[in-house]
């Protein structure tokens, strides 16, 4: 699958904050990552397309989220949430699928 809009800026000048808009095309889904310039402390991450929503703090374990469905049921996800490393956060295939338009903010 290939990214075929994805922006990102440091607003109004405000260090350690980035957000992020990324439009997938129709191909299949895949692994994406996402480069900072920070560490993040907190990564916020929507499907526009879905209306679906994860969050992941600091502290939190690997890969993990906690999970919001269009309907507002909310859950604690282990394996496809978000997986955050140094300077980079990385979505997994599942979290990533084809034909959607998603948003994101990291603070640290």
């Amino acid at each position: 699958m290939a990214l075929t809009t994805n922006t990102q800026s440091n607003s109004a000048g405000i260090v350690n904050f980035a957000t992020g808009l990324m439009v997938e095309d129709g191909a299949a889904a895949a692994i994406t990552t996402v480069t900072l310039g920070f560490a993040p402390r907190l990564v916020r991450f929507r499907n526009v397309t879905d209306r679906i929503s994860d969050e992941w703090y600091e502290g939190m374990a690997s890969a993990s989220s906690i999970h919001t469905i269009a309907n507002g049921t909310v859950s604690l996800e282990t394996t496809n949430g978000i997986a955050v490393s140094g300077h980079t956060f990385t979505l997994t295939a599942t979290t990533m699928a084809a034909s959607k338009t998603y948003v994101w903010e990291a603070f640290a």
